[in-house]
Order: C-alpha cells, then structure tokens, then sequence
C-alpha cells in the first residue's frame, strides 16, 4: 500500500502519501468482502449497529459513505437525526434512537449517536452537568442490554488534529460542493477544543467496557482513515463467503417484428 515504515517517534504524517490508484485498489479489495459480509449478515440474521463519533471535521461521513456504497440500503442503513423535536425532548433520552435499532439481517450505522449527550450537548450547554453524569452512569448497562438481545455494537471515535480539522472546516467554506456541510453548530463549536477533550476522555473512561469497546481512529489522513477502519470492522464479525452457482445470461426473447413506436417522453438535452 505503499506505506513508508516509521521510525522512532516519526510522526503519522511522515508516512508516505497514499496514491489515489494504490486507495482504488485496496478500497475495491474491501468493499469485494463487505458484499461477503452483508450476504452473511442476511442468511445468518445477524443484528450488527456501527457508531462513529468523531469532532466535527473528523471525516465521519467520509467513512460512512466508503462502507455504504457498494452494499444495499437495505441491508446497510445509515442513521443521521435531526434536533430531537419538542416530543422527543419529553421522551427517555435513548428512546429515539432504540426505534433505529437493527432487526435481523441488518447493519445500522449511527452518524453520531445517543453520545451526543455525553460531546456536543455537554459541550454546549444543551443539557445540564446531571443529565451528563446521569446518562455516562447508564449507558453501559443500556449497551450490555443491546449486545445480550443478540446486537453486536462497534463503537468508533475518529481522532482529528486540531490543523486538519481548521484545514477542512475552512474548506468548507471555500468550495461550493461542502458549504452544506458546514453549520452553525461547527462554528460555534470549533473555539472549545478543550472543552471537547474532556467530553471525549470523560465518555471513554465511562463507556469503554468489555462488551461494547471503543475503537479509536487516526483520521488526519482520509484515505488510510476509510481503509483501516472498513478492514477492522470487517475483523469484528466473522463470517464466510457465500458459495454461488455461475452465473450466465440467459438468451433474449426474440421480438415480434412489429414498426418502432414513437416514445412518448421527453428527451434530457445532451448538453455535454
């Protein structure tokens, strides 16, 4: 993958860069067993939830997107909420994310989570120091409950510097494509670094156990970021390939010969 090895104390970004062919040719290799994967998923009635967490900027998305498109949305399904509304501020905190849990044959992957008590709500005052301490005290035993029903839970935080993270978030401002990414959240987040170190060192030492580790990953560099993580996931569940028969096309019908119709639609210019 032509990865330079690292000398002692040889920082990450010294490693020699990942070529966009040399990515297209691991990536293919990867998403080649997420098909294998999500076939067993299928047939075993597996029940597998994802989360990534990450600060803004860490390349949550990136990733999701990396993992998702080769395999079926039905199989594969992505969870991204909005602002609780006014009746779900009046819910069990959890409540709102449980309806999103996967049944058998499925994989759901959390855009962020019901860990956004423990980042951006404790950071931004969106709830209070009790609610924090009270959801940090509950959630492994929620978790123990999840993996005991037959869910197997993988947690992921994407670990950004803060360099990368001003170099991406500026880019969001300058290139037309990203400007959707950008909110005001980001912006009023982005001076409380600190503040955010300590929400995610307060959540590891609360929520790492046993049955539902966290799994941190270096994200600074995307492409070995979407590799490593899809390759560690594909280690967490053990599965096999599926035996399929060959497959050949069968031979068309031959038509009745009858005069061509005129189609009745509208043609999309070809303006390239």
């Amino acid at each position: 993958m032509g990865r330079k090895k690292k000398g002692a104390g040889e920082s990450r970004t010294a490693q020699t860069e990942l070529s966009g062919k040399e990515y297209e040719k691991e990536m293919k290799k990867l998403h080649v067993e997420l098909v294998k994967l999500q076939d067993w998923v299928r047939r075993k009635g597996l029940k597998i939830c994802v989360v990534f967490e990450g600060r803004d900027g860490a390349g949550k998305g990136g990733v999701i997107k990396a993992i998702t498109e080769r395999v079926s949305p039905r199989t594969f399904r992505v969870i991204a909420l909005q602002a609780p509304t006014e009746r779900e501020r009046s819910q069990l905190y959890i409540q709102r994310y449980i309806r999103h849990f996967p049944a058998a044959g499925e994989v759901v992957i959390f855009d962020r989570s019901w860990y956004n008590r423990a980042g951006v709500e404790r950071v931004m005052g969106f709830c209070t120091k009790d609610q924090t301490r009270r959801f940090l005290e509950a959630v492994p035993a929620v978790e123990k409950s999840m993996v005991e029903s037959g869910i197997i839970v993988i947690k992921y935080w994407l670990e950004v510097s803060q360099e990368e993270q001003t170099r991406r978030l500026s880019d969001r401002i300058t290139d037309g494509r990203k400007t959707w990414k950008l909110t005001p959240m980001d912006l009023k987040s982005y001076n409380r670094w600190d503040d955010y170190t300590e929400a995610r060192d307060d959540m590891f030492a609360a929520s790492h156990t046993a049955w539902a580790p966290w799994h941190l990953a270096q994200s600074d560099d995307k492409r070995r970021a979407r590799l490593n993580i899809i390759s560690h996931l594909l280690a967490q569940i053990p599965y096999k390939a599926p035996k399929r028969e060959k497959i050949v096309l069968p031979k068309r019908k031959k038509g009745r010969k009858s005069r061509a119709r005129e189609l009745l639609a509208t043609p999309v210019p070809e303006a390239y």
